[in-house]
């Protein structure tokens, strides 16, 4: 079902190639512009929330849909950052095991007709924290890559509550 929030969410999808284009780019401004499309893409987030919450919308599609553009776009700013430099391979594996390990976990538990966790504060407080550590290490703050790590370790930690808590709303 589309509604205003999943319109937002698949808006969401739109800024991960948006946001590679303008990062890689030639222009003196590119950190400018990726902030700019990271911003946005977090402000969707903060707002599609909202709305399915407050009005009711939540729907299954986007349950499944908003995690996964807020996983693809934190894939798409770290392997950026890599790339340039700016954060350690081990860092960013770290990273991309843990997202795309929720990915594949969610897809193969959704295919089998298990129920999904619906999102915790824990994993929301993870997400704004991850955009605060990208944005750091955007800026070039000092000790961004510490941030980062920490940040790490409260994603992982978090992952295992949504483990714990998909494990009892599916046990029989």
């Amino acid at each position: 079902m589309l509604n205003l929030p999943n319109l937002l969410t698949m808006l969401r999808f739109g800024c991960i190639p948006v946001y590679g284009i303008v990062f890689f780019s030639d222009s003196p401004y590119n950190m400018l512009y990726a902030l700019l499309v990271l911003a946005l893409a977090g402000l969707t987030d903060v707002i599609d929330g909202y709305l399915a919450r407050t009005f009711d919308w939540v729907t299954e599609l986007g349950s499944m849909l908003d995690p996964l553009a807020d996983k693809l776009m934190m894939l798409a700013v770290i392997l950026s950052l890599v790339i340039d430099g700016r954060v350690s391979w081990w860092a960013t594996g770290l990273m991309v095991l843990r997202e795309v390990g929720m990915i594949v976990t969610s897809v193969f538990f959704v295919s089998q007709g298990k129920k999904t966790v619906p999102a915790m504060f824990w994993g929301k407080a993870t997400t704004v924290l991850m955009y605060l550590a990208l944005v750091a290490l955007l800026l070039r703050w000092p000790h961004a890559e510490w941030l980062l790590w920490g940040v790490l370790v409260v994603a992982f930690g978090t992952s295992c509550v949504y483990l714990q808590r998909f494990r009892a709303l599916n046990v029989k």
